[in-house]
């Protein structure tokens, strides 16, 4: 915009708020895709193969991780079809079946369900391991009719003993999850994917991860919180690429 149009247009009522909005609104898109930028090369630098990780931890459970993904993927293809609304794909489930099934935990705490893919393969991992419970934090779609019927429907009802939902978002439901439990062993992140909203969310549980709980976090990409965590802390993390994203694995 040239200085002649911004004195041209300077006496024009309500100009100079709006454009004060443009031009803030200029600066944090410019921020946020340089934040992108930094994020995604952060990222690359750092990315593994996730074959070579899970296959040096146990490679006949990474197998079986792979197998029930795909038998998940094709279940999930069926029961989503049927519906008038889209709900969005799942993430990494394999490795989240993975370390669930590796770590033996007796208490997750996820974020973010939508259709469900993550809370079916932990909470059947759960199942074969024979213990541990889910806490799931989530808030319906509002744009839906009677939206919360669609929050982990994917989810078999074999499985909801060990499972808690809460749907009142991230807030107030971690809050609430907190007053319950005493430590986290697996949180895992995919909700809200703003540098603000991932610092809200664990600023609430970090008092519940205690040496030996994990940190999973979806579209770390998307700016560089998970590496200030992990810088800050100074843990032990891996970056996994997954459906052209990243994933970040932290230890505590």
């Amino acid at each position: 915009m040239s200085v002649e149009s911004i004195l041209k247009n300077a006496f024009r009522p309500g100009y100079f708020p709006v454009l004060t909005t443009k031009i803030w609104t200029r600066i944090v898109e410019v921020r946020l895709h340089h934040d992108r930028v930094r994020a995604k090369t952060w990222c690359h630098e750092n990315a593994v193969d996730v074959t070579t990780f899970t296959t040096i931890k146990d490679p006949n459970l990474w197998k079986e991780s792979l197998e029930y993904a795909s038998v998940l993927g094709s279940e999930a293809e069926i029961k989503l079809r049927h519906l008038d609304v889209e709900l969005g794909g799942g993430g990494f489930v394999e490795l989240v079946y993975f370390l669930t099934r590796l770590l033996r935990p007796t208490i997750i705490v996820e974020t973010g369900v939508a259709a469900g893919f993550t809370t079916q393969v932990i909470l059947e991992a759960l199942s074969r391991n024979g213990s541990g419970y889910l806490y799931s934090s989530d808030f319906p779609y509002f744009r839906l009719r009677d939206p919360e019927k669609y929050i982990g429907v994917l989810v078999d009802d074999s499985l909801k003993s060990r499972w808690e939902l809460l749907t009142r978002g991230d807030r107030e439901n971690l809050k609430n999850i907190t007053e319950h439990i005493d430590h986290i062993d697996i949180f895992h992140y995919d909700s809200d994917k703003s540098y603000r909203g991932r610092a809200i969310a664990l600023d609430i549980v970090k008092n519940y991860l205690k040496p030996g709980s994990v940190l999973i976090m979806d579209d770390i990409d998307d700016n560089l919180y998970f590496r200030d965590f992990v810088y800050h802390l100074k843990c032990k993390y891996y970056v996994f690429p997954c459906k052209q994203k990243y994933v970040g694995l932290a230890f505590i």
